[in-house]
């Protein structure tokens, strides 16, 4: 009966097929794994921990003190990046396994209460006072050093995210973050130097032998980050439309030829999106410039989209084959 009923879910979409798959083990008293849905529970209870903390403090900051807080804040840091260095193997640049579930999701902690330490301490104090960009580079520092030290891919994401809003503070004048007008073209050339940053960071990383399987949260960052600049540079820049969706598909090119080498239907998946959307974006473009009236090219537009998804479905099938007969080579 409840297989059936978690059946009809599956069926509604409501569930994976994982799921279901773990249901029907269940049922023929078949052993299966929780440690997925366990290493979720425990990331979302680490958020809600630090999220909890800060609506605690937000509402009774003024009964506790901004001292107490900053103290009670970098003694959690402190204590969790002590248990973390206590619990962890000696440092490698090959792939260390995590001594204890526990250490990951406290060195997640301690790098996330250590962020907000320096940033409550620069909102509240202003000790860095306009050097916006070393309160910035500390953190960065010390998340790409635990990355490393500690071999976690989730405070490398961290490391990278920090990194690239430190890029953001270094181009981008005072004035612009005060008066929160980022319509700058310096942040699409930003965002071009740092996709290629971290592209060139990847492969660096697997090629040299230092914690080789950083490579993919590097490349796939990098790559998110290229397409979407080059497609806001598209619409930024009018004078030189043609040139940037030139670029969007020469990086479509070297993704697919890396999606090919590394057999990865993911990278193959975005380029196919972002792809799509240049290209969309460019017959639009080309429509309204043929009809000023716009009504026809309103129903261009609507026939184009109709058919283009067909033919993107189509093309995101031949793709997934190609890659299944480029593994087989």
């Amino acid at each position: 009966m409840h297989s059936n009923l978690f059946e009809r879910l599956y069926t509604a979409g409501l569930i994976s097929e994982d799921s279901l798959r773990k249901v029907k083990a269940a049922a023929a008293g078949k052993l299966f794994s929780l440690h997925a849905e366990l290493r979720i529970t425990l990331y979302l209870g680490v958020l809600l921990l630090s999220t909890g903390l800060g609506i605690l403090v937000y509402k009774h900051i003024d009964t506790i003190g901004h001292q107490v807080v900053l103290l009670f804040i970098a003694a959690v840091s402190a204590g969790c990046f002590y248990y973390c260095y206590k619990k962890t193997p000696p440092f490698s640049f090959n792939r260390v396994a995590a001594p204890a579930a526990l250490s990951d999701y406290l060195l997640l902690l301690a790098c996330l209460t250590f962020v907000s330490f320096i940033a409550y301490l620069q909102y509240q104090y202003a000790v860095f006072g306009n050097h916006l960009r070393l309160a910035g580079f500390i953190p960065l520092v010390v998340l790409f050093f635990s990355a490393y030290y500690f071999d976690h891919l989730g405070v490398l994401s961290l490391a990278i995210t920090n990194l690239a809003a430190w890029m953001g503070i270094v181009v981008t004048p005072l004035h612009i973050l005060r008066d929160n007008d980022f319509n700058s073209s310096t942040l699409i050339y930003t965002g071009l130097a740092l996709g290629v940053l971290l592209v060139a960071a990847g492969e660096i990383t697997y090629y040299k032998y230092i914690k080789k399987h950083f490579r993919f949260t590097y490349v796939n960052i990098g790559a998110h980050v290229l397409f979407i600049a080059t497609l806001a540079a598209m619409f930024h820049f009018e004078r030189v439309y043609y040139g940037w969706f030139l670029l969007l598909a020469a990086l479509a090119a070297f993704f697919y030829w890396y999606a090919l080498r590394q057999r990865s239907f993911y990278f193959m998946l975005i380029l196919t999106l972002y792809g799509y959307i240049g290209v969309s974006d460019v017959v639009l473009h080309l429509l309204m410039k043929m009809d000023n009236s716009g009504m026809g090219a309103l129903y261009l537009g609507l026939i184009y989209f109709i058919g283009s998804a067909i033919g993107l479905i189509l093309l995101l099938i031949h793709l997934n084959k190609k890659i299944k007969q480029h593994a087989g080579i």
